[in-house]
Protein backbone atom coordinates (compact mmCIF):
# COMPACT_ATOMS: atom_id res chain seq x y z
CA UNK A 1 0.00 0.00 0.00
CA UNK A 2 1.24 3.44 -1.07
CA UNK A 3 1.97 5.37 2.76
CA UNK A 4 3.17 8.50 1.20
CA UNK A 5 1.11 11.62 2.74
CA UNK A 6 1.46 13.27 -0.26
CA UNK A 7 -0.34 10.66 -1.95
CA UNK A 8 -3.34 11.12 -0.33
CA UNK A 9 -3.10 14.65 0.04
CA UNK A 10 -3.56 14.40 -3.97
CA UNK A 11 -5.80 11.08 -4.08
CA UNK A 12 -8.54 11.90 -2.04
CA UNK A 13 -9.40 15.17 -3.63
CA UNK A 14 -8.98 13.08 -7.02
CA UNK A 15 -11.25 10.28 -6.86
CA UNK A 16 -14.04 12.68 -5.04
CA UNK A 17 -13.65 15.00 -8.53
CA UNK A 18 -13.92 11.37 -10.34
CA UNK A 19 -16.72 9.52 -8.69
CA UNK A 20 -19.06 13.08 -9.15
CA UNK A 21 -18.30 13.08 -12.48
CA UNK A 22 -18.95 9.24 -12.86
CA UNK A 23 -21.98 10.58 -10.62
CA UNK A 24 -23.44 12.57 -13.95
CA UNK A 25 -22.07 15.51 -11.72
CA UNK A 26 -19.34 17.36 -13.88
CA UNK A 27 -19.01 14.97 -16.55
CA UNK A 28 -15.89 14.78 -18.42
CA UNK A 29 -14.19 16.08 -15.15
CA UNK A 30 -12.36 12.78 -14.80
CA UNK A 31 -9.72 13.83 -17.18
CA UNK A 32 -8.07 15.46 -14.33
CA UNK A 33 -7.28 11.81 -12.64
CA UNK A 34 -4.47 10.82 -13.87
CA UNK A 35 -2.99 13.95 -15.06
CA UNK A 36 -3.07 14.81 -11.05
CA UNK A 37 -1.89 11.66 -9.64
CA UNK A 38 0.97 11.70 -12.46
CA UNK A 39 3.63 14.07 -10.67
CA UNK A 40 3.30 11.93 -7.82
CA UNK A 41 3.51 8.43 -8.86
CA UNK A 42 3.91 7.46 -12.26
CA UNK A 43 1.17 8.00 -14.68
CA UNK A 44 0.88 3.69 -15.45
CA UNK A 45 0.42 3.42 -11.73
CA UNK A 46 -1.70 5.89 -11.39
CA UNK A 47 -4.42 4.43 -13.81
CA UNK A 48 -3.43 1.34 -12.19
CA UNK A 49 -4.42 2.53 -8.85
CA UNK A 50 -7.59 4.16 -10.30
CA UNK A 51 -9.27 1.64 -12.59
CA UNK A 52 -10.94 -0.71 -9.48
CA UNK A 53 -12.11 2.21 -8.32
CA UNK A 54 -13.71 3.72 -11.27
CA UNK A 55 -15.52 0.74 -11.24
CA UNK A 56 -16.94 0.54 -7.66
CA UNK A 57 -18.20 3.82 -9.26
CA UNK A 58 -19.49 1.88 -12.24
CA UNK A 59 -21.51 -0.17 -10.02
CA UNK A 60 -23.01 2.81 -7.93
CA UNK A 61 -23.94 4.99 -11.58
CA UNK A 62 -25.40 1.89 -13.36
CA UNK A 63 -27.88 1.19 -10.63
CA UNK A 64 -28.48 4.99 -10.23
CA UNK A 65 -29.44 5.33 -13.99
CA UNK A 66 -30.55 1.64 -15.06
CA UNK A 67 -33.79 2.41 -16.67
CA UNK A 68 -32.08 6.13 -18.44
CA UNK A 69 -29.96 5.72 -21.08
CA UNK A 70 -30.38 5.16 -24.76
CA UNK A 71 -29.98 2.15 -25.96
CA UNK A 72 -29.24 3.72 -29.82
CA UNK A 73 -26.84 5.50 -28.73
CA UNK A 74 -24.86 3.33 -26.46
CA UNK A 75 -24.79 0.82 -29.35
CA UNK A 76 -23.38 3.28 -31.61
CA UNK A 77 -20.05 4.08 -29.17
CA UNK A 78 -19.37 0.60 -27.54
CA UNK A 79 -18.25 -0.94 -30.40
CA UNK A 80 -15.75 1.47 -31.18
CA UNK A 81 -14.84 1.94 -27.57
CA UNK A 82 -14.19 -1.84 -27.53
CA UNK A 83 -11.72 -1.80 -30.34
CA UNK A 84 -10.06 1.60 -29.12
CA UNK A 85 -9.98 -0.83 -25.78
CA UNK A 86 -8.03 -3.28 -27.87
CA UNK A 87 -5.59 -1.03 -30.15
CA UNK A 88 -4.30 0.70 -26.27
CA UNK A 89 -3.23 -2.77 -24.99
CA UNK A 90 -1.69 -3.37 -28.52
CA UNK A 91 0.51 -0.81 -28.41
CA UNK A 92 1.15 0.02 -24.27
CA UNK A 93 4.13 -2.05 -24.60
CA UNK A 94 5.91 0.35 -26.77
CA UNK A 95 4.80 3.32 -25.21
CA UNK A 96 6.80 4.80 -21.91
CA UNK A 97 4.97 6.85 -19.40
CA UNK A 98 6.68 10.06 -20.68
CA UNK A 99 5.08 9.19 -23.84
CA UNK A 100 1.79 8.93 -21.60
CA UNK A 101 2.64 12.06 -19.91
CA UNK A 102 2.45 13.94 -23.23
CA UNK A 103 -0.49 11.95 -24.48
CA UNK A 104 -2.60 12.83 -21.26
CA UNK A 105 -1.66 16.71 -21.64
CA UNK A 106 -2.70 16.92 -25.22
CA UNK A 107 -6.15 14.92 -24.81
CA UNK A 108 -6.51 17.10 -21.76
CA UNK A 109 -5.74 20.50 -23.91
CA UNK A 110 -7.66 19.03 -26.88
CA UNK A 111 -10.72 18.68 -24.84
CA UNK A 112 -10.27 22.33 -23.13
CA UNK A 113 -10.58 23.43 -26.44
CA UNK A 114 -13.37 21.62 -27.12
CA UNK A 115 -15.41 22.90 -24.31
CA UNK A 116 -13.89 26.42 -25.06
CA UNK A 117 -14.55 26.58 -28.52
CA UNK A 118 -16.24 23.78 -30.71
CA UNK A 119 -19.02 22.79 -28.08
CA UNK A 120 -20.88 25.79 -29.74
CA UNK A 121 -20.35 25.34 -33.11
CA UNK A 122 -21.29 21.22 -32.47
CA UNK A 123 -24.34 22.00 -30.69
CA UNK A 124 -27.17 23.50 -32.41
CA UNK A 125 -27.00 21.83 -36.26
CA UNK A 126 -24.56 19.27 -36.25
CA UNK A 127 -25.37 16.51 -34.46
CA UNK A 128 -22.56 13.57 -35.41
CA UNK A 129 -23.80 10.47 -37.49
CA UNK A 130 -23.46 7.30 -36.61
CA UNK A 131 -19.92 6.87 -38.75
CA UNK A 132 -18.62 9.40 -36.68
CA UNK A 133 -20.08 8.24 -33.56
CA UNK A 134 -17.91 4.75 -34.08
CA UNK A 135 -15.09 6.93 -34.84
CA UNK A 136 -14.94 8.90 -31.57
CA UNK A 137 -15.94 5.43 -29.97
CA UNK A 138 -12.65 4.04 -31.36
CA UNK A 139 -10.96 7.58 -29.90
CA UNK A 140 -12.82 6.95 -26.10
CA UNK A 141 -11.79 3.48 -25.84
CA UNK A 142 -8.19 3.90 -26.66
CA UNK A 143 -8.04 6.91 -24.50
CA UNK A 144 -9.80 5.31 -21.30
CA UNK A 145 -6.98 2.50 -21.57
CA UNK A 146 -4.27 5.23 -21.50
CA UNK A 147 -5.36 7.45 -18.84
CA UNK A 148 -9.02 6.81 -17.64
CA UNK A 149 -9.90 10.12 -19.87
CA UNK A 150 -12.20 8.49 -22.67
CA UNK A 151 -15.48 10.86 -21.49
CA UNK A 152 -14.11 13.56 -23.72
CA UNK A 153 -14.51 11.57 -26.96
CA UNK A 154 -17.74 10.09 -26.33
CA UNK A 155 -19.41 13.61 -25.06
CA UNK A 156 -18.15 15.02 -28.63
CA UNK A 157 -20.65 12.69 -29.75
CA UNK A 158 -23.48 12.49 -27.00
CA UNK A 159 -24.14 16.27 -26.44
CA UNK A 160 -25.10 17.94 -29.56
CA UNK A 161 -27.50 14.62 -29.67
CA UNK A 162 -29.74 17.06 -26.92
CA UNK A 163 -30.34 14.07 -24.84
CA UNK A 164 -31.86 14.73 -21.54
CA UNK A 165 -29.69 15.16 -19.20
CA UNK A 166 -30.35 11.92 -17.21
CA UNK A 167 -30.04 9.93 -20.44
CA UNK A 168 -27.21 11.68 -21.12
CA UNK A 169 -25.18 10.52 -17.98
CA UNK A 170 -26.98 7.09 -18.22
CA UNK A 171 -25.64 6.71 -21.62
CA UNK A 172 -22.03 7.36 -20.77
CA UNK A 173 -22.23 5.64 -17.55
CA UNK A 174 -23.08 2.45 -19.45
CA UNK A 175 -20.70 2.48 -22.22
CA UNK A 176 -17.47 2.87 -19.91
CA UNK A 177 -18.97 0.52 -17.11
CA UNK A 178 -18.77 -2.04 -19.76
CA UNK A 179 -15.06 -0.72 -21.34
CA UNK A 180 -13.71 -0.45 -17.86
CA UNK A 181 -14.60 -3.98 -16.70
CA UNK A 182 -12.89 -5.25 -20.49
CA UNK A 183 -9.84 -3.55 -19.30
CA UNK A 184 -9.25 -5.63 -16.27
CA UNK A 185 -7.15 -8.66 -17.80
CA UNK A 186 -5.06 -6.05 -19.93
CA UNK A 187 -4.34 -4.27 -16.64
CA UNK A 188 -3.46 -7.07 -14.75
CA UNK A 189 -1.45 -8.49 -17.74
CA UNK A 190 0.68 -5.98 -17.67
CA UNK A 191 0.94 -5.59 -14.19
CA UNK A 192 -0.74 -2.23 -13.43
CA UNK A 193 -2.69 -4.02 -11.09
CA UNK A 194 -1.14 -4.99 -7.83
CA UNK A 195 -1.81 -6.20 -4.45
CA UNK A 196 0.25 -2.87 -3.39
CA UNK A 197 -2.31 -0.71 -5.31
CA UNK A 198 -5.88 -2.69 -4.39
CA UNK A 199 -4.47 -2.15 -1.06
CA UNK A 200 -3.98 1.66 -1.63
CA UNK A 201 -7.10 1.27 -3.25
CA UNK A 202 -8.85 -0.30 -0.50
CA UNK A 203 -8.28 3.08 1.16
CA UNK A 204 -9.71 4.74 -1.07
CA UNK A 205 -12.78 3.12 -1.16
CA UNK A 206 -15.20 4.97 0.73
CA UNK A 207 -15.03 8.37 -0.59
CA UNK A 208 -15.32 6.65 -4.02
CA UNK A 209 -18.55 5.20 -3.18
CA UNK A 210 -19.75 8.27 -1.46
CA UNK A 211 -18.57 10.47 -4.33
CA UNK A 212 -20.72 8.37 -6.94
CA UNK A 213 -23.76 8.73 -4.93
CA UNK A 214 -22.67 12.92 -4.51
CA UNK A 215 -22.43 13.14 -7.98
CA UNK A 216 -25.96 11.36 -9.09
CA UNK A 217 -27.59 13.15 -6.14
CA UNK A 218 -25.90 16.65 -7.51
CA UNK A 219 -26.86 16.37 -11.04
CA UNK A 220 -30.06 16.19 -10.30
CA UNK A 221 -30.55 19.32 -8.13
CA UNK A 222 -27.49 21.91 -8.90
CA UNK A 223 -26.27 24.18 -11.50
CA UNK A 224 -22.78 22.61 -12.69
CA UNK A 225 -21.96 25.43 -14.98
CA UNK A 226 -19.57 27.21 -12.21
CA UNK A 227 -17.79 24.65 -11.57
CA UNK A 228 -16.32 23.66 -14.76
CA UNK A 229 -15.05 27.56 -14.63
CA UNK A 230 -12.59 25.94 -12.11
CA UNK A 231 -11.91 22.52 -13.56
CA UNK A 232 -11.21 24.21 -16.86
CA UNK A 233 -8.40 26.34 -14.96
CA UNK A 234 -7.20 23.14 -13.71
CA UNK A 235 -6.90 21.27 -16.73
CA UNK A 236 -5.01 23.94 -18.65
CA UNK A 237 -2.01 24.20 -16.10
CA UNK A 238 -1.94 20.40 -15.48
CA UNK A 239 -2.18 19.43 -19.05
CA UNK A 240 0.70 21.76 -20.31
CA UNK A 241 3.03 20.68 -17.16
CA UNK A 242 3.02 16.96 -17.98
CA UNK A 243 3.53 18.14 -21.58
CA UNK A 244 6.27 19.95 -20.47
CA UNK A 245 7.62 16.82 -18.09
CA UNK A 246 6.91 14.49 -20.65
CA UNK A 247 9.17 16.36 -23.42
CA UNK A 248 11.99 17.17 -21.23
CA UNK A 249 12.10 13.21 -20.04
CA UNK A 250 12.32 12.50 -24.03
CA UNK A 251 15.08 14.98 -24.67
CA UNK A 252 17.27 14.24 -22.06
CA UNK A 253 17.08 10.61 -22.03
Amino acid sequence: MITDPWFFAVALPVVFATGLSKGGFLPGIGVLGVPLLSPIVPATAAAGILLPLLMIMDVVGVWSYRRSFDTGHLLTLLPGALVGTAIGWATAAYVTDAHIKIMVGLIGLAFLAYNLFLKAWAMPNHPPGRALGVGLGVLAGFVSFISHAGGPPAQVYLQPQRLPPAIFAGTSVMCFAVVNAVKVPPFLSLGLITTRSLLTDAALLPVAVIAALCGVWLAKRVAQEPFYRVANVCLAVVSVELIREGATALLWR
